[in-house]
């Protein structure tokens, strides 16, 4: 047994199997004592918490609501009343740049209007926002440290990540303080995680908790590959099954953040997609499932002019496979406007490649952005014409046409509308831009029959005045 040890301790210590070749025992202490210290050491300066209060309005009993128990506790609003409270959230950071550059989770800070960064070694900055992006979960902070250069982690290649490789991920599980734990990856591109619009994410089993969120993922080298996102669990606690952003996902939302850009703009495809299933691959004849069906393409899109059409399989791009809708999606992401990439597909049996130039989602008609006023279902709401652009935005079809909620800021929209609802009809008036929905508010006479288009089902309203 004690061969076997020395045998692996010389395997992990030199990485290759070379000490096989003859009978070897250890020949130094370091041999003898493998460690993650020189890693965590060079990563850990860099790994920060990350505190953000919000403050929330809250009934203090729901039964306040109710006119029986207002009748006995007073009908003046004042016992019961909503009273606002200070919300605190916790995650972790990554400095990745020594100016003071920090990445975090968009969860994190979403709502906070009084974030703290605390570094390793206890010091306590005011952070300011530069970018939040729901859409990956990912935000940017910046905290002023004047000339000094602070401890940064440079960003790794995720692709280059192979399941099976040693990571450690640094963060503050539950408030208790800087922690390392150690894994491995257990396996790449997983996209039914559910925490972000762009679902490609590194899965590891080292144990990441409440509170690692926006933490790093690093590999042994030192270099950030991941942040930490997200957690499968049954109880609140770790059980192995942890998932992180890629870094070369984090690297295109740092650039922009480092641009001065508020927000980010991505490439678009205009392309309505469909994976492959096992039933799809027979009837196109291919061997296995693989790719994504293309099922429909907008008259702008890329796609469409450099040659695909529909019924085409899309296979790769860059010469890196693509399995899923969700994996064609994140390379796309992850590549720069303007940029022209290479894009194989399957048509009829035969195997092509296109030379495709990635463009924004086009604006096609002006936004229009307004908020509804006024006495009527739809007040609180912000709507616009919708354009490739906007429904690009909101995660809709590319040719999706007509007028769309794009947030609900409350009143008694928010009882009847969510953001992405295409406003279809008003009292039989057909809504096909911001005017015509105004005026047929402005024409109501208090009594409202509204058809809404919400993630392809068609809903009638009908509300009283």
């Amino acid at each position: 047994m004690r061969k076997i040890l020395a045998v692996a301790a010389v395997i992990l210590a030199f990485g290759s199997s070379a000490a096989l070749a003859e009978d070897l025992v250890p020949q130094s202490q370091g041999q003898v004592q493998l460690s993650y210290a020189p890693v965590v050491r060079k990563t850990a300066p860099a790994v920060v918490n990350v505190y953000a209060k919000t403050m929330v309005t809250a009934r203090e009993n729901r039964y306040f609501d109710d006119p029986f128990f207002r009748r006995f506790f007073g009908d003046d609003g004042s016992f019961g009343r909503p009273r606002e409270r200070v919300q605190n959230s916790l995650g972790s950071g990554v400095i990745v740049d020594p100016a003071g550059l920090i990445v975090t989770n968009n969860h994190v800070i979403a709502n906070g209007t009084d974030i703290k960064v605390v570094l390793a070694d206890r010091r306590e900055f005011e952070a300011r926002v530069l970018l939040k992006d729901e859409r990956t979960d990912l935000a940017v902070l910046k905290i002023d440290v004047a000339d000094e250069a602070l401890p940064a982690l440079k960003l790794g290649d995720s692709d280059a990540l192979e399941v099976g490789d040693l990571v450690l991920a640094i963060g503050n599980p539950f408030g208790v303080g800087q922690t390392v734990t150690s894994g491995i990856v257990s396996a790449l591109a997983r996209t039914k995680v559910g925490v972000s619009d762009y679902q490609f994410f590194i899965q590891t089993d080292a144990a990441i908790n409440p509170g690692n969120s926006g933490g790093a993922l690093v590999n042994m080298t030192g270099e950030l590959i991941g942040i930490n996102t997200a957690i499968f669990s049954r109880g609140g606690g770790s059980i192995g099954i942890g998932f992180a952003i890629p870094t070369n996902m984090v690297r295109t939302v740092v650039a922009s953040a480092e641009s001065g850009n508020a927000a980010i703009k991505r490439p678009w495809l205009g392309v309505e997609l469909q994976d492959v299933t096992a039933d799809i691959a027979t009837s196109l004849g291919m061997s296995r499932p693989e790719g994504t069906l293309v099922v429909g393409l907008h008259p702008d899109s890329p796609l469409a002019k450099a040659g695909l059409k529909r019924g085409d399989v899309i296979l790769a791009i860059e010469g890196k496979p693509v399995e899923n809708s969700q994996e064609l999606g994140y390379r796309v992401a992850t590549t720069a406007i303007g940029a022209t990439t290479i894009v194989e597909y399957m048509r009829s049996g035969d195997r092509k490649e296109t030379q495709v130039t990635m463009v924004a989602a086009p604006e096609t008609v002006e936004r229009h952005d307004t908020v509804i006023a006024g006495r009527n279902p739809l007040a609180g709401t912000v709507i616009a014409n919708l354009s490739p652009a906007v429904a690009d935005e909101l995660g809709l079809p590319a040719d999706s046409k007509g007028v769309v909620a794009v947030a609900v800021k409350g009143g008694p929209a928010q009882r009847f509308f969510r953001p992405g609802d295409i406003i279809l009809e008003i009292n039989d008036t057909p809504i096909d831009s911001v005017e015509t929905l105004t005026a047929a508010i402005k024409a109501n006479e208090g009594f409202w029959r509204i058809a809404i288009n919400r993630g392809g089902r068609i809903l009638k309203l009908a509300i009283g005045g």
